[in-house]
């Protein structure tokens, strides 16, 4: 058995290794021909972003270190500039603040106003609502109505009754209306 296993082995090594043979026989010089074909258009396209690069780095640098230089001259604040600076913001800010809460008083005047017209507008479409759900469930129901006339199908004469001719007493004898009985 290890025997068989091992020409089965060889068997399929030989055989891997004609189809290499024959796929780079047949593929390579395709393959070859394709990457000739692209290779001069591959290298036209990096060409062309390597100097697009290399022109917009040119543009930025001095704008880049201009940017640096002004942030570089404006950390230098001396102590007395820096404090009159913190003064003029919280000055800012308070006045800010006091427009805010004056703003926002009004608008807690407005704010109740606007509630209670939504709170109408809610009503007024839940109303329309429940009128439109009411006529649909009404619709619905219509033909069941039983306050509309109904046919009672007297013209029909199956469905009239019908006098029995025979009739049975209590104790089980039967009589025929039909024939008259002694008087």
């Amino acid at each position: 058995m290890r025997n068989e296993l091992n020409q089965s082995m060889d068997h399929f090594k030989r055989a891997a290794s004609l189809a290499a043979q024959e796929t780079s026989a047949t593929v390579g010089p395709k393959f070859y021909a394709a990457k000739d074909r692209v290779q001069p258009a591959a290298t036209k396209a990096k060409d062309a972003a390597t100097n697009s690069w290399d022109t917009a780095l040119a543009a930025l640098t001095p704008l880049a270190g201009a940017a640096s230089e002004t942030v570089r001259h404006t950390g230098k604040v001396t102590k007395k500039q820096a404090k009159k600076q913190a003064k003029a913001v919280e000055k800012a800010e308070r006045k800010a603040e006091k427009k805010a809460a004056k703003a926002t008083g009004r608008q807690k005047k407005g704010r109740t106003g606007r509630l209670a017209g939504y709170a109408l507008l809610g009503t007024a479409v839940g109303m329309g609502a429940a009128y439109y759900a009411r006529r649909k469930r009404d619709a619905q129901w219509e033909e069941y109505d039983t306050t509309s006339t109904v046919q009672t199908g007297a013209d029909d004469a199956a469905f009239e009754p019908i006098e029995p001719t025979v009739y049975t007493t209590s104790n089980g004898t039967v009589t025929d209306q039909t024939k008259p009985g002694p008087r």
